[in-house]
């Protein structure tokens, strides 16, 4: 290793200039140098003062220096290594309990940390806003990755204990996901269930309008309705009567765990889960009639088969290309007409939230409650009862000015972004410490 540049000058006194590009506060530094390795070592000490001892306050005798090596933020592309010279004392009066100790500052590092205080910052902002993965923090650190994930995790789990952070929920959202795909012998349940803020905040941009930023709030192990309602007693009275609307996906467990708990707030059906109810129901007509036409599954030159992702357009959105493709294809043959009055259902359900108005949507909507379980063709017969049954929650999207469930759909992709970086997680805990750091979860 070379040997360090000193930024002393002749008459013993600090470099102003090293200081300040360095920029621990209350540190001097008192050399700089480059190791085999690219990387820079920065060594600083405090400046000479009077300590009292902590335990009696008896001013304390300098007994020497210990040299503590820290890992720091990288500076120009370069890992760097801080050597705090740190000051030794002894305490003079027999009769106090503490014989000896050594300069602290939580400004710089904790106790027996590793990192300093501005890495672990730095550390967790790129995993937060540049998706970083651990490794590859490690590795501009010039260090490991237990080394890295040791220093930041007390940091995540502290934030993720404050119960500061579920305070001014007034719209709750849920969902699940997988967070796994090996055995679960070996690693346990798949599912977990994520909670997330999607109340309404004023946008910094446009005065007078409001915009959701998701928040995810938590995770739980499983995909059920306990699993829900046990998260959602957990918080408290407080924070369930705070809440106004929840969202979710047609899936009763969760209906049933907002009911249970969330007595006083409107639960409203996810507007895209609606949409994929009725766009399903038109795949099953067209699976249907093509198996009685031709006696097997839709080949390339079918013409039902053809048009399969047309069905799922909206009709706004076809050319004049796909639009003569779609009436040929309903033409070919008039058993085809079960699928172009299933298509029109689908689309008369999407046109319900894409009215002018929260209004004229509700009518829309309640034309469909009325029509569809009375229509010949049993798959929209069936998609009616599906929407009759959750009737409140179907209709209560036009009464809570457009609640849904987007935001919450978001950070799941957040999630799958994240859990593809990390090329998978074995620890549920730091799986959800992460996804909680990436999701807006924690007041860092």
């Amino acid at each position: 290793m070379p040997e360090p540049t000193s930024c002393c000058s002749a008459l013993g006194g600090y470099c102003d200039r090293c200081d300040l590009l360095v920029g621990l506060d209350g540190l001097r530094v008192t050399a700089v140098a480059r190791d085999d390795r690219g990387g820079l070592t920065i060594t600083v000490e405090s400046e000479p003062a009077l300590m009292g001892c902590p335990s009696c306050g008896v001013v304390a005798h300098g007994h020497g220096r210990l040299e503590v090596r820290l890992v720091d933020a990288p500076w120009a592309g370069r890992p760097v290594t801080v050597v705090w010279r740190k000051r030794r004392w002894v305490c003079p009066e027999s009769s106090c309990p503490r014989v000896s100790f050594v300069e602290q500052d939580e400004r710089i590092a904790r106790p027996r940390a590793l990192l300093t205080v501005r890495a672990c910052r730095w550390a967790i902002e790129q995993i937060r806003r540049e998706h970083a993965s651990i490794h590859g923090l490690a590795r501009q650190l010039g260090t490991t990755w237990d080394t890295v994930w040791t220093s930041i995790r007390p940091l995540l789990q502290a934030a993720a204990a404050d119960e500061s952070r579920f305070a001014g929920v007034t719209t709750l959202g849920v969902d699940e996901h997988v967070w796994h795909h090996v055995n679960p012998i070996k690693r346990g349940p798949k599912a977990l269930t994520g909670m997330v803020d999607l109340t309404r905040q004023p946008d910094p941009k446009e005065p007078g309008k409001t915009v959701v930023k998701a928040r995810l709030l938590d995770l739980v192990v499983g995909r059920s309705g306990p699993a829900y309602a046990g998260w959602l007693k957990q918080r408290g009275e407080e924070f369930r009567s705070c809440v106004e609307v929840a969202t979710l996906d047609p899936f009763r467990g969760y209906k049933n765990a907002i009911d249970d708990q969330l007595q006083d707030a409107v639960a409203v059906l996810d507007a895209f889960h609606v949409v994929k109810l009725a766009g399903h129901a038109v795949d099953e007509v067209r699976r249907r009639v093509q198996q009685e036409i031709h006696g097997h599954r839709g080949r390339k030159n079918d013409p039902l088969y053809r048009i399969r992702n047309i069905l799922h357009a909206g009709a706004e959105h076809l050319t004049e290309r796909q639009q003569a493709r779609l009436s040929a294809a309903i033409a070919a043959d008039e058993r085809h007409d079960e699928v172009w009055v299933a298509y029109q259902c689908a689309q008369q359900v999407r046109s319900a939230y894409h009215q002018a108005s929260h209004a004229r949507g509700r009518v829309v909507a309640e034309k469909i409650l009325a029509s569809f379980t009375s229509c010949p063709i049993p798959e929209i017969a069936r998609l009616g009862r599906t929407l009759a049954q959750w009737r409140e929650a179907f209709l209560a999207y036009f009464t809570t000015e457009g609640a849904n469930n987007g935001g919450t759909e978001a950070i799941n992709g957040l999630i799958e972004l994240h859990r593809r970086v990390a090329r998978g997680f074995r620890n549920r805990e730091n799986y959800r410490l992460r996804m909680l750091l990436i999701g807006g979860g924690l007041n860092l």
